[in-house]
């Protein structure tokens, strides 16, 4: 018998974006595993289908009779037509979509600011901040019209606390964490969720993208230390989805045990 009850899962149905790997890919294995449907989201398809494999394995090992059922769909959150006809590429049976997990999003860069190239500061905001607002709001509607959903969106320490060489990531989670915030009061007379993950350090591909494939530099963010890893904020997720329908994790911060910000950290202890 476990502590805390996920039955509550089982059969509905979750939408995770960026779910090619990381904490999307965890997190949708995770939802797998506790019976939901899933619909894996994100731009690199080949990859996918592996995660979408592996949700797969992990639904038959729970024994769950309930769910088990995954669609993977091409999808650039930056891109405003893939957006707009993102539910048209999702089978049918799944289109009632019942949790959306906003993973989706990256960073890029340690430029100062002055040296920030356009691209990069134009790349982020278009995926971590205006994908994120167009995901919800093709969804919210719907939600509010079948009176029922949960909002669950990535945010970052990066969201409560800038630091020096992280002002365009820092400002576009600072951006999500107001609009999560918004959009949690604009909800409060109806049953739908609003919970907002804040993650510290993670040790995902997350680092090699922000220094632009350099893995030496990216595994050096993590010396000294252990991180939290994938499968930890997914764990995070699936609890805070899986709770009674009556209680809201507005907001939950994550760190290792190690890391107290985003600039004070042990690194003595590994």
């Amino acid at each position: 018998m476990s502590v805390f009850n996920a039955s509550r899962l089982v059969g509905k149905t979750v939408l995770v974006t960026g779910a090619s790997a990381g904490i999307g890919a965890a997190t949708a294995i995770l939802f797998a595993k506790g019976g939901s449907n899933v619909i894996l989201a994100a731009r690199r398809l080949e990859a996918l289908k592996s995660v979408a494999e592996a949700c797969s394995k992990a639904h038959k090992e729970s024994g769950l009779q309930q769910g088990g059922k995954f669609a993977t769909v091409k999808l650039d959150v930056s891109d405003k037509k893939q957006i707009a006809s993102f539910l048209d590429q999702v089978p049918e049976e799944l289109r009632k979509v019942d949790i959306l997990v906003n993973n989706a999003g990256f960073v890029l860069g340690m430029e100062r600011v002055g040296d920030i190239a356009d691209a990069d500061m134009e790349a982020m905001f278009t995926v971590n901040v205006f994908g994120l607002i167009a995901m919800t709001q093709l969804f919210i509607k719907d939600f509010k019209a079948r009176k029922t959903g949960h909002i669950i969106n990535i945010g970052s320490i990066a969201g409560r606390e800038p630091y020096a060489g992280g002002s365009i990531y820092c400002a576009t989670k600072h951006a999500v964490r107001a609009f999560t915030g918004a959009l949690l009061r604009e909800v409060v007379d109806t049953p739908i969720r609003v919970t907002e993950i804040q993650p510290g350090m993670v040790e995902t591909e997350f680092s090699v993208v922000r220094f632009r494939g350099d893995k030496s530099a990216a595994d050096k963010v993590y010396e000294g230390l252990q991180p939290l890893v994938a499968e930890d904020i997914a764990e995070e997720i699936v609890w805070a989805a899986s709770r009674p329908p009556h209680v809201n994790i507005a907001e939950l911060f994550v760190l290792p045990v190690n890391q107290a910000s985003p600039t004070i950290s042990y690194r003595g202890g590994k």
